[in-house]
């Protein structure tokens, strides 16, 4: 699922192809990318932004043209697999996950394409998560991370400060709970996202999915120590609301926090602005942790690969390196309140007043954790952990026996690759 999958999927195939069709003949060298649509309609359909980067790159480059397909989200990783399966891959793919099309060697590695300084110029952070076995082959595309949410309206009338600890976090969500408010403290952990929540909590305890050396780790004990936490602590006193958390969704809870409903969530730039658009104040904080505010947050990319099917590996580093130009990374980030993955797009958004209210997002993406998107066995694990961690803080669960079975299925999955 993209950043912004939570912007609706619009179930739309648009074509252009930047300055006229690339099959006339009238270039030496076409290429062919499917991007995944960040839009919320036909107004700010990323059609219009790939068409102007299209445009705007062969007019420097007068012998490739540039044939962009741009599809929904619910549809993209989808089309492209079967685009590859049947013999037609794509030049480019503007995607969700890229490490099984690298590891059966369909990809170009970034040193086969991108110059130097495009390279270079990405955040460590980012790139940590686009390799495979050491090379890199995931570009990041765009960039998201997590901060705490708060509604400073029902903040102030409980007399709250924001939180930094997990200790902050109860009691707040008891005075949030006294004053009744829905949501003390909205816990998604339904199957559309669970996987993001549960890294946040992870990160926060000082745990995550892997280990040091790259092994899934699910059920350390940091971890269950973690899901301890928030079955006695949070679930078992009846501050996550209504809903259970293993039955509830992040559209749901991001729904109920821009009504006004809920005291605290963990949040992404998207949500502060539709919370805004409708008259909520929003505070944000680094994720507290069990003792101080956490080392490191949850950040998120979506990918950017080169195939090598047509043989265009020239070509398409051409066109990468245009497309990664500070003008152009910084133009989709700023259309969709997304963070550029690169070192110098990064410090010219933070310099320029505009996106004041990003600065705090930028801050914690250098530091942020990635899920382990390099295994190709993360989609199984993925799909695992939405489907069965919303049983590790139902009150009388047992939350190393979950996590148990979870990281048993997770290393069967990583032994099967």
């Amino acid at each position: 699922m993209g950043l912004t999958a939570a912007v609706a999927a619009l179930g739309m195939t648009a074509a252009v192809s930047g300055c006229g069709g690339g099959g006339s003949g009238s270039g030496d060298v076409t290429l062919k990318l499917v991007a995944a649509d960040y839009g919320t309609g036909a107004a700010n359909s990323s059609e219009k932004y790939w068409s102007d980067v299209a445009s705007g790159f062969e007019r420097e480059n007068p012998g490739i043209k540039v044939e962009v397909t741009v599809l929904s989200w619910k549809d993209v990783d989808r089309e492209v697999a079967e685009m590859v399966k049947a013999g037609d891959a794509p030049d480019i793919a503007q995607i969700g996950a890229y490490a099984d099309y690298a590891k059966d060697g369909k990809l170009y590695s970034a040193d086969e394409t991108l110059a130097i300084r495009t390279s270079a110029n990405f955040l460590p952070s980012l790139t940590d998560a686009g390799r495979v076995d050491g090379t890199l082959y995931g570009l990041p595309f765009v960039a998201s991370t997590r901060l705490l949410f708060y509604n400073e309206k029902l903040f102030g009338q409980a007399g709250l400060d924001a939180p930094e600890t997990w200790d902050d976090i109860a009691a707040d969500a008891a005075a949030l709970k006294a004053k009744g408010v829905e949501y003390p403290f909205a816990l998604p952990l339904g199957q559309e996202e669970a996987q993001a929540e549960t890294l946040m909590w992870l990160l926060s305890g000082g745990g995550g999915y892997t280990d040091e050396v790259g092994a899934y780790d699910i059920d350390s004990t940091a971890n269950i120590n973690t899901f301890r936490w928030l079955r006695d602590n949070l679930v078992g006193k009846g501050l996550t609301g209504p809903v259970a958390p293993g039955k509830l969704d992040r559209a749901k809870a991001f729904e109920a926090f821009t009504a006004g409903d809920v005291g605290m969530l963990n949040g992404h730039p998207t949500l502060m602005d539709e919370a805004e658009a409708k008259g909520i104040k929003v505070g944000m904080v680094p994720l507290p942790g069990a003792d101080g505010p956490a080392e490191g947050s949850m950040g998120v990319a979506d990918w950017m690969m080169g195939f090598k099917a047509n043989g265009h590996r020239k070509e398409i580093g051409k066109f990468l390196d245009y497309a990664y130009s500070d003008e152009n990374v910084l133009t989709f980030a700023d259309e969709y309140d997304l963070l550029p993955v690169t070192g110098t797009a990064s410090a010219a958004m933070e310099s320029d007043k505009k996106h004041q209210k990003l600065n705090e997002f930028l801050a914690a993406l250098p530091n942020s954790t990635l899920p382990p998107f390099g295994k190709t066995s993360w989609a199984t694990v993925s799909d695992t952990v939405k489907k069965k961690i919303g049983e590790a803080v139902e009150p009388g669960s047992n939350p190393e026996s979950v996590l148990g079975g979870i990281s048993t299925e997770a290393r069967q999955a990583e032994a099967a690759e």
